[in-house]
């Protein structure tokens, strides 16, 4: 199994559309064998789901996330554990023991009605409001 974290400085990146790193790692008879941090070579939003199937990641772990990209994942057959914060490997050691706390409704949570206030995305990670 390959699970792919958003990734930056040990912690689980909070916004996937803007993560510029994954670390991937496999897991093999419950436990990780390998892992790598890996560069989204700019990629961002919807193009990341490429990124983490020509990895060929099955899980990602995140904070954040848009609902486009949410259909990308899906589209691409990876499955999603969003609203996780904290220490990268803690993530992973929980997701594969199988007590990983995670938000099935996860929602990018300054993607909505606020835009029209002069409010831009680039400018800020989700979860910073």
């Amino acid at each position: 199994m390959r699970i792919a974290v958003t990734y930056e400085n040990g912690e689980i990146f909070q916004h996937f559309g803007h993560t510029e790193e994954f670390k991937v790692y496999d897991v093999e008879n419950g436990a990780v064998v390998a892992s790598e941090v890996v560069s989204t070579n700019g990629n961002g939003h919807g193009a990341l789901a490429g990124v983490l199937n020509d990895l060929k990641a099955e899980v990602l772990i995140c904070g954040g996330i848009g609902a486009g990209a949410q259909m990308a994942l899906h589209s691409a057959g990876i499955q999603l554990f969003g609203g996780v914060s904290g220490s990268a490997d803690e993530a992973v050691e929980k997701y594969i023991a199988g007590n990983l706390d995670y938000n099935p409704d996860v929602k990018c949570d300054h993607h909505g009605d606020h835009h029209g206030e002069g409010h831009s995305c680039g400018n800020h990670g989700c979860g910073s409001h």
